[in-house]
């Protein structure tokens, strides 16, 4: 029971972390320009806490993503078609693709910020990985597709179209509006795909 109390303040730091990171990157300049002691400050609490809690500003962002993703993580994993895996993988490449645009658009700032957390090159990052080795999968599950290096060069290929950098680009210097660059992206994965990839929608 003594333990409660510290555990709920935990929680509640972390909620207000969260929400405080959120906000920033949202108004930010730039990704750079949030510092630990930014959202700290935003946040209420003291910078020793976000170390302790998360190590450095990269463990942070890491944290805050794989928060963000969950919902699209579960989506993923047990939610019903076209994204869940019940779908057939023609539904389910473009679903997916199309999930991961939605993310990066409306949390662009926080994305890139994430893209920027590998030292050496943003393909390394877990999230890259795990979409990567999914789709991968599911196109391995395609008729004429089995080849495992071709169908690890096209989830590659497909997942360049949905890069936080590129995504920021459209939406922000060229202001390509969110559903322009879905469809865009939609008939993208269908020329990839043999033209017969479905609609998100």
């Amino acid at each position: 029971m003594p333990e409660r109390k510290p555990r709920q303040d935990a929680a509640r730091n972390r909620a207000a972390v969260f929400a405080a990171a959120d906000t920033l990157f949202t108004q930010c300049g730039s990704p750079e320009d949030v510092t630990m002691a930014d959202i700290a400050a935003a946040a209420g609490v003291g910078k020793g806490t976000l170390f302790r809690a998360f190590g450095d500003r990269t463990g942070l962002i890491r944290a805050l993503c794989e928060a963000r993703l969950e919902p699209l993580r579960n989506a993923v994993e047990e939610g019903p078609p076209p994204l869940g895996p019940a779908a057939p993988p023609l539904q389910r490449v473009p679903a997916l693709l199309d999930a991961v645009l939605c993310f990066k658009f409306d949390n662009r700032h926080l994305a890139l910020a994430l893209e920027g957390t590998s030292a050496d090159s943003p393909y390394r990052t877990t999230h890259y990985e795990r979409w990567h080795a999914l789709l991968r999968d599911l196109l391995k599950q395609l008729p004429g597709r089995s080849d495992i290096a071709s169908a690890d060069f096209t989830a590659h290929a497909l997942l360049a179209a949905t890069r936080a950098d590129l995504v920021a680009y459209l939406a922000g210097e060229k202001g390509v509006p969110r559903e322009e660059l879905r469809e865009q992206l939609a008939e993208f994965t269908a020329g990839i795909l043999g033209g017969r990839a479905s609609s998100p929608d």
